[in-house]
């Protein structure tokens, strides 16, 4: 496994599975039952965007690095952003957070964290950065396991972000496989299936098999800042989210146009429907 993600860190594939996750945690705390969050391809949860990896691609700049002094922000976007501001309070752009570190900073004490990293490097990483949060569980071990050697959790609420680093022919067809595999243990999981957006005929495979698999409904999201039938290039990215929070379309109906516009390098779009129907 070769993947770093200290060079993507804060693209605009972050910002849209990032301000979601943020999203997700600001409407599960609507009710005060606990929660837990997985993820199962965690990184290192904090990255350096001065850093010798994300300085070499510089990606954090079509992404983050726009939104950063962004005026007439959507109100759903407030918190996304004010956690990258604490983190920064000099106003220079510098620290992103990663998946982990958003939820360790979003989540209450009540919740319980259940991270997962691969990479050794990465994983110690990890580890350390999490330190001293006693509601953190770090696994070093294989993402697509996760969701059978943790789930079902104590707590009768649950995310599970799948983010694999895209580097094998068949991990679409794994994120499938491993929601369904979350779905059977805790029906009302709310699964976070993260997905580049390159390969149109490869998507449409993986639009039905997940269309097919056992999530009782499940929304799709997608931000296009490329046209997407421009081949092996990120085009844009997308999430499928099983049992979304009501209210979480809505609060994305809004944002959408405004990110897309934001977002864009070379043509802008967004997608917003139901794989599989919440009245099915």
């Amino acid at each position: 496994m070769n993947y770093r993600h200290a060079f993507h860190a804060g693209n605009h594939a972050d910002v849209l599975k990032h301000l979601v996750l943020c999203r997700l945690f600001a409407l599960l705390a609507r009710k005060e039952a606990p929660y837990a969050y997985l993820d199962s391809h965690a990184g290192v949860g904090l990255y350096d965007l001065t850093g010798d990896q994300a300085s070499r691609t510089g990606e954090w700049r079509e992404g983050i690095g726009r939104l950063w002094q962004a005026g007439d922000v959507p109100d759903p976007l407030l918190d996304y952003l004010e956690v990258i501001r604490a983190m920064n309070p000099d106003g220079v752009l510098r620290h992103y957070p990663g998946s982990p570190e958003l939820a360790r900073l979003q989540t209450r004490e009540q919740d319980r964290l259940y991270l997962n990293e691969k990479h050794p490097e990465d994983g110690r990483l990890l580890k350390e950065n999490m330190a001293g949060d006693r509601r953190v569980a770090v696994h070093l071990g294989e993402g697509w396991h996760v969701a059978r050697a943790l789930m079902p959790t104590r707590e009768k609420r649950a995310v599970l972000l799948i983010d694999p680093p895209f580097e094998q022919a068949d991990e679409l067809e794994r994120c499938v496989t491993a929601l369904d595999e979350a779905i059977g243990r805790m029906r009302q999981t709310v699964v976070v299936v993260w997905y580049p957006i390159k390969d149109e005929r490869q998507l449409r495979r993986f639009y039905r098999d997940m269309a097919n698999s056992d999530a009782p409904k499940l929304l799709r999201v997608e931000l296009f800042v490329h046209p997407t039938d421009e081949a092996q290039r990120l085009n844009g990215s997308g999430l499928l989210i099983s049992n979304p929070p009501w209210g979480l379309e809505d609060e994305l109906r809004q944002l959408l146009p405004w990110l897309s516009q934001r977002l864009a390098q070379s043509q802008g779009g967004w997608r917003l429907d139901w794989l599989i129907d919440e009245a099915a």
